[in-house]
């Protein structure tokens, strides 16, 4: 296959956005992972890579080296830049912190580790991914959104913004993430793509769509313990613990209205998309299977769009950590769409 350029990936995780990369046309030759399975799950699986994953905090790894590492010599620049930095400074801790909503943390602010790889790197072309709490307008999210955006823009690119829905691109998926993109300045910059389904003509793929036909054998830890597991089979498909309270007409209220998350005992509906599927849920906390369970790795792989035959490395826990924390590669390939297609004419040019 003929790539259009070299591809640097930053937070990389377990590739998601890597393989929606190389599907889009991109080669990803330098990556940096800090946890040691999702790196080993990237090695597993991404044959392209020039020397493998660094295993580093990027808070201790200097441009020079990503680029080196990527096969890159002192004056090339890569193709595109990617990646989803970890959402630390917009967690609960980050809405009551001043200092972390400015950013000031270190190791919170990994935001600024992208931009700080953005401006020495020099891409032609960039993605960031992150979650959609980060464009909103409150005071926990703004300073630190404001600063992310006068970063860029000094760092000498175009860019522009979009909280998108991966279910809209064909995800079996209901995942709103924020994604920015961007272009050195002077360059088209890059469009977010229009939704290819959640119409009348091309709905949304399903959760039972996604696992239909899909075969896959019972795991240890698929029985939905804690406190409240027991209840789940009460609870129809696509609803949630909102079934056990007084305005649901229960006999037996067990929950107040709205008095726990929505993911609280939820269950897949097969004849919707699933929601956001998280990384590390409480004992309790779903989607879970229509047939009251938690997901096996199998159906969070469809879930996610990854191919079925792509291998991740590590425990149960460990598993579910990469995969909920993955941008779906089908997602990341529509994304890149609009760059692919610049970069494929300048190449012709």
């Amino acid at each position: 296959m003929a790539y259009l350029g070299t591809a640097i990936s930053l937070f990389s995780g377990a590739g998601g956005l890597d393989l929606g990369a190389e599907k889009a046309g991109f080669a990803v030759r330098g990556a940096v992972e800090y946890d040691r399975d999702a790196a080993l799950t990237m090695e597993k699986n991404f044959v392209g890579l020039a020397s493998g994953v660094i295993r580093k905090s990027i808070l201790d790894v200097p441009t020079s080296t990503i680029l080196q590492e990527a096969g890159l010599g002192r004056r090339e620049s890569p193709e595109l830049l990617i990646g989803g930095p970890p959402c630390t400074p917009f967690s609960k801790s980050g809405f009551w912190l001043e200092w972390k909503r400015e950013g000031l943390d270190p190791v919170a602010s990994l935001l600024q580790e992208y931009t700080r790889v953005l401006r020495e790197a020099r891409p032609t072309y960039f993605l960031l991914e992150n979650v959609a709490a980060l464009a909103f307008n409150n005071r926990a999210s703004r300073p630190a959104f404001t600063r992310l955006l006068r970063e860029i823009d000094e760092a000498g690119y175009g860019f522009s913004w979009k909280v998108l829905s991966a279910a809209d691109y064909g995800v079996p998926q209901a995942r709103s993430r924020l994604i920015i993109l961007g272009a050195r300045k002077g360059l088209p910059i890059p469009q977010h793509p229009a939704a290819t389904h959640g119409t009348e003509h091309e709905p949304h793929v399903t959760a039972g769509v996604a696992l239909a036909g899909l075969e896959s054998v019972a795991e240890d830890e698929e029985i939905v313990g804690g406190r409240w597991g027991h209840m789940l089979p009460e609870i129809a498909p696509g609803d949630n613990y909102l079934h056990f309270t007084e305005k649901r007409g229960h006999p037996n209220p067990q929950f107040e209205w709205r008095s726990r998350y929505w993911s609280f005992l939820l269950k897949l509906d097969p004849q919707r998309p699933s929601p956001t599927i998280q990384a590390q849920p409480g004992p309790n906390v779903g989607p879970f299977h229509w047939e009251d369970r938690r997901l096996r790795v199998p159906e969070l792989r469809r879930l996610f769009t990854f191919p079925d035959d792509f291998q991740f490395v590590g425990s149960r826990r460990a598993v579910q950590a990469q995969i909920g924390n993955s941008v779906p590669p089908l997602f990341a390939e529509a994304l890149l769409k609009d760059i692919a297609g610049v970069s494929a004419e300048s190449a012709a040019a």
